[in-house]
């Protein structure tokens, strides 16, 4: 089937995906960032036990497949009387894994300032937590704008998880796969799919080059 007879017929079920696809980005990679947020702060404050668990979790979820972690989810939770609709199972996967990714980028960012700033900090009298929400975590995002741009690309491509179990609305890989068991979609059906990826994170890659430059340190 041709490109052009395949967008006549699912033209709409292409853009239904393609919203799908960008609501799964958007809202897994908020959740991302928040959660790396949160695991940094654990990384770096002054509590033992709270630092090695900031650091058991990077270490869990930057190192487990995401299909593993969606099979976990769906077919194992089940087991431990632990039920989870399917969407939502998606979500915590394409969430829990760039988390950890959010974390290290946020370490690296953390790394680029001066140690002056964070003495002259504490002669302020600044608590932690003071020192983390003025000086530490808006400098290390400042500072991270771009790995964060190649994050939120690498999010959305990870929403192509939702493809491995029956989720409705379909994303952009999904979409492949219910017009292959009903039409010979062949080749054509996945080069759709990977314009449109490739639309979006040019998109992002562009936003987040825009953002870079007004908000870099210069050093």
């Amino acid at each position: 089937m041709s490109i052009s007879a395949l967008l006549s017929q699912y033209g709409d079920r292409y853009l239904q995906a393609l919203f799908t696809t960008w609501k799964l980005t958007a809202f897994s990679f908020l959740g991302a960032f928040l959660i790396g947020i949160l695991v940094t702060v654990l990384r770096v404050c002054p509590v033992k036990p709270l630092r090695s668990f900031g650091d058991f979790y990077v270490q869990i979820f930057r190192n487990i497949p995401g299909a593993a972690l969606l099979i976990l989810l769906v077919y194992a939770l089940p087991y431990l009387k632990v039920l989870f609709p399917y969407d939502v199972c998606v979500l915590i996967a394409t969430t829990l894994i760039p988390s950890a990714f959010c974390s290290e980028h946020l370490m690296s960012g953390i790394n680029t300032i001066g140690v002056g700033q964070i003495e002259a900090a504490r002669a302020l009298g600044l608590t932690f937590f003071q020192m983390i929400r003025r000086v530490i975590i808006p400098q290390a995002l400042r500072s991270t704008v771009l790995p964060m741009t190649n994050l939120m690309v690498a999010t959305m491509l990870t929403t192509s998880l939702a493809s491995q179990v029956p989720m409705r609305p379909m994303e952009l890989t999904g979409i492949v796969s219910y017009i292959n068991t009903r039409s010979a979609g062949g080749v054509a059906a996945f080069a759709i799919s990977a314009v449109l990826y490739c639309a979006t994170g040019l998109v992002i890659g562009f936003a987040g080059a825009l953002i870079d430059r007004k908000v870099r340190i210069l050093r």
